[in-house]
């Protein structure tokens, strides 16, 4: 029989985890967790011998008190004792959702990011925010956004729709970067016109001039369809797998694609072979600043390893 005192009780204790569930929500898991994330792969027709390491950090929105210059360093510093061959910025640097109590600027986030080291050298690609939260660039139409320009005054390369050729102990690998693909908002942004991005994919793929690997770094998973059998591998970011994610699904995710590109390492079958793209948790928050069950996390992809060979 169920006694109004138990009745109490139990009400009490559901009030009571629900409150603990949105501490961990807001105040742990968005601030003071940090995973370091694996996968290894083989893609078809990778040639031996080429082993590669690359972390990859993406969607830091730079804020405080959420993302602030010392929570920067702790990322960066964890990202360097991985040893990676090369570190890859997937984009969405800056951050403007509503809890942010003060911005970090450009120069100061750059200048931390600076501080990533690798023998490959760390290469960066921007994120919608990178260009949405340049007021300029939204009225012009055109960049170099605000970001890119700290970027590079930083000493780190911004790649838009254009690529680098790199080695390793002499293997050539080329790694391509796209621009945005929804670069500019609508003129109202209560309209519903589609937005509009600066992302050539055809034009970038085209600056290649060898049969040498190609890794891809596309701020959004969006584009994975249409990312020919030429591209061993696409790194995206963009979807925070949801901010919210529970038993492999996210309520919440922004893509067309919904939970298909949500989060995580994806394999698609197309005629012509496997397609792999690898879409991180990413380390910030956008709209809110809460995360549950997708903690912030640091990518380290092991390419030419498989996992007999390198066990996780």
């Amino acid at each position: 029989m169920l006694t109004r005192r138990r009745f109490l009780s139990t009400l009490a204790a559901a009030g009571a985890s629900s409150i603990a569930l949105c501490g961990y929500a807001f105040g742990v898991e968005p601030i003071v967790r940090l995973a370091i994330t694996r996968h290894h792969l083989l893609p078809p027709g990778w040639p031996p011998g080429l082993h590669l390491r690359i972390a990859a950090i993406a969607d830091l929105h730079a804020c405080k008190p959420w993302m602030d210059r010392a929570r920067i360093r702790e990322i960066v510093a964890r990202t360097n004792a991985l040893q990676p061959d090369l570190v890859v910025l997937l984009g969405d640097y800056a951050a403007a959702h509503r809890w942010v109590r003060a911005p970090v600027p450009e120069a100061e986030w750059a200048a931390d990011l600076a501080g990533l080291k690798a023998p490959l050298g760390v290469h960066a690609i921007l994120g919608n925010h990178d260009w949405w939260d340049d007021a300029e660039a939204q009225r012009s139409g055109r960049g170099p956004v605000l970001g890119r320009r700290a970027l590079e005054a930083a000493g780190i390369p911004v790649y838009e729709n254009d690529v680098v050729r790199l080695s390793k102990h002499g293997r050539p690998f080329w790694l391509a970067g796209l621009g945005d693909q929804i670069a500019f908002l609508p003129a109202q942004r209560r309209q519903r016109a589609p937005m509009r991005g600066v992302d050539d994919l055809p034009g970038t793929l085209a600056k290649i001039t060898d049969d040498a690997p190609v890794i891809l770094l596309a701020h959004e998973p969006d584009i994975f369809p249409r990312v020919p059998a030429r591209v061993a591998l696409t790194l995206s970011g963009h979807t925070h797998g949801g901010q919210v994610r529970l038993f492999g699904y996210s309520p919440v995710v922004p893509s067309r694609y919904g939970n298909r590109y949500a989060y995580g390492h994806v394999v698609e079958a197309r005629a012509d072979g496997p397609r792999h793209l690898i879409v991180s948790g990413g380390l910030g928050c956008s709209i809110a600043p809460i995360r549950f069950g997708v903690p912030p996390e640091v990518l380290v992809v092991e390419l030419g390893y498989d996992s007999a060979t390198y066990p996780s």
